[in-house]
């Protein structure tokens, strides 16, 4: 592997990078995601055609107790056909004013908890080769109990969903073992773990740090927007 490049540090970084989109075409809408076609120009003047989901994004939350435990919901996921073990999560909507007051509204209103403490733990992207989602997964401490937002109404899987607790460890365990395999609960309590465990916690980033993806989608959705296409603005 000699001829490989090593990359320093500070190269360890995704880089953004936009072909043109000749078209852009809606194959199906639905009440979350639109299935798309972008025919795109490669660099070497060629066109390739991709399908793929639009979708608004979301938080997550790894909410831990004094006692390092994590708080999870055990709920139906109809797709898989499983019920999951979680974190708390949610959509980001149109009119939330920041990725952490959306994480702490999803807090509040799945497991009806608020918390002091609050950091970026990491974020990901779900399946970039066919889904445009983006995650942010916050860590949360000093938890205490709240009630629901008004107007929150508890339906369909969530009103079928288990709150638990679980030590940290024994998620941890579990993940490797295969018996949870929600992609937010896996990467989400693995950060945790890492970062308790190695003594990062501190240097996590600010509940409010910069989130460029989410910039870059912003401008990509105006971009394609602008082709036509689509049933709705993102």
């Amino acid at each position: 592997m000699d001829h490989l490049r090593v990359l320093a540090g500070d190269e360890v970084t995704d880089e953004v990078v936009a072909w043109p989109v000749r078209s852009h075409t809606l194959l199906g809408g639905g009440l979350v995601s639109d299935f798309v076609r972008d025919e795109v120009e490669t660099p070497d003047r060629s066109l390739m055609k991709r399908d793929y989901l639009l979708h608004p994004g979301a938080v997550g939350v790894i909410a831990l107790d004094e006692f390092e435990r994590v708080v999870v919901v055990r709920q139906l996921r109809h797709p898989v056909g499983f019920r999951l073990v979680e974190p708390p999560a949610g959509l980001l909507d149109a009119d939330d004013v920041s990725f952490v007051g959306a994480a702490q509204r999803e807090l509040a209103e799945e497991v009806e908890l608020a918390a002091s403490d609050w950091r970026v733990l990491v974020d990901y992207m779900t399946s970039p080769g066919c889904l445009q989602e983006t995650l942010r997964v916050f860590l949360a401490r000093g938890l205490s109990s709240v009630g629901r937002p008004d107007g929150f109404v508890v339906e369909h899987e969530e009103a079928d969903m288990e709150v638990c607790l679980v030590a940290l460890d024994d998620v941890v365990d579990a993940v490797y073992a295969g018996r949870v395999q929600n992609p937010t609960m896996v990467v989400g309590v693995l950060a945790a773990y890492a970062a308790l465990r190695t003594g990062r916690v501190d240097e996590l980033r600010v509940a409010d740090a910069p989130w460029p993806a989410r910039e870059v989608k912003a401008v990509r959705d105006a971009q394609i927007h602008a082709l036509g296409g689509e049933t709705r603005p993102r």
